[in-house]
């Protein structure tokens, strides 16, 4: 399947730096995270090529990987969001850029803690791996919340290309 991938932006992994040492050690550390919990599905065979989209040490790292995947129906390329909030990937075929890959994830996991407040069946919504308490739901609401605030109201212009805007 072929889907248009922005990497105007991206960084190669080989090429990830922070403000300083202790940072770039930090994304560094979300990448490996991104890059193990990407190979623990069976649908990616092996990882041809990594990136850093969006990147705050020991907060939160939007990584697009290029798989080689196990079929035809699998996308070769695939975000995933790392850090202090639940691993996820997006499908690049949702997220054009690392924007809107973090706008879709914020997006499916206000689902998840809609859900999880009032005690409705998560099933069929992204994986958490916490269970769907009151309690769970509000510190991850309070995660996504920094995260569009702080974040991603800084890619204003990456969001327009966005193919479905999460509401918030």
């Amino acid at each position: 399947m072929r889907v248009f991938v922005d990497l105007s932006k991206a960084v190669p992994a080989a090429q990830i730096e922070g403000e300083d040492p202790h940072e770039t050690h930090e994304l560094k550390v979300l990448l490996r995270e991104a890059s193990t919990y990407l190979q623990s599905f069976a649908w990616c065979r092996r990882i041809r090529e990594e990136y850093m989209g969006i990147g705050v040490g020991g907060v939160i790292g939007v990584f697009l990987f290029r798989i080689i995947p196990s079929g035809d129906d699998v996308d070769e390329w695939v975000w995933v969001v790392a850090g202090d909030l639940p691993l996820a990937y997006i499908t690049a075929e949702e997220a054009p850029n690392a924007a809107c890959a973090l706008d879709a994830y914020i997006g499916a996991m206000d689902r998840w803690v809609a859900a999880a407040k009032v005690g409705d069946p998560t099933d069929g919504l992204i994986p958490v791996d916490v269970p769907p308490s009151p309690e769970h739901a509000r510190q991850l609401e309070a995660r996504l919340r920094f995260l569009d605030r702080e974040i991603l109201s800084r890619y204003g212009e990456d969001l327009a290309q966005s193919p479905q805007r999460s509401s918030k």
